[in-house]
């Protein structure tokens, strides 16, 4: 397994810089290489991207989330790949994000860009693009303030969930 880190300092608050980043369909974006990230739960998103000609598709689920604190995440097929994304603030107005990404490069060519460093300039250039988006935006475009642990949804204090509606299947 390969391991990247980082961090960059975003002029927005915390609360602001943690609900942009839950909105996994806006990182087509700001980030390149996303083409296009769909959110079909709150703890599963499917994720298509294209990245030095090569299209991936592949399903991650978070697995912690803690608002204004921390989105944790793993690939549920290949690539292999796990990562945490932690917010810190720096007063009111400005906050730190850092990520921690693992992942497992397959055949020679995806060992070839980690050696020389593509993935790391990749993850790097994608959160300078996240601080780009959301210090021009300056507020987020959603949010959601769910917490999970264990992979599981846990529910707010006071909050009674929405039924989901039963269709009829014949």
């Amino acid at each position: 397994m390969s391991v990247i880190e980082g961090s960059v300092e975003v002029d927005v608050p915390i609360r602001t810089a943690y609900n942009q980043w839950t909105q996994f369909e806006s990182f087509p974006r700001f980030m390149d290489g996303v083409e296009r990230v769909d959110r079909p739960q709150a703890t599963l998103s499917h994720w298509v991207t294209r990245i030095a000609g090569v299209t991936r598709e592949f399903d991650a689920k978070v697995v912690e989330q803690r608002p204004d604190d921390l989105v944790a995440w793993c690939s549920l097929d290949e690539p292999d790949h796990a990562g945490t994304v932690s917010f810190e603030p720096l007063g009111e107005s400005r906050c730190r994000v850092t990520y921690r990404l693992e992942f497992a490069p397959q055949g020679l060519l995806e060992r070839a860009g980690d050696a020389i460093g593509l993935v790391r300039r990749q993850a790097e250039a994608g959160l300078r693009g996240f601080k780009e988006y959301i210090e021009g935006q300056g507020r987020e475009t959603g949010a959601w303030r769910g917490t999970i642990s264990g992979g599981q949804v846990k529910p707010h204090a006071g909050h009674r969930p929405r039924p989901v509606p039963h269709w009829p299947t014949g």
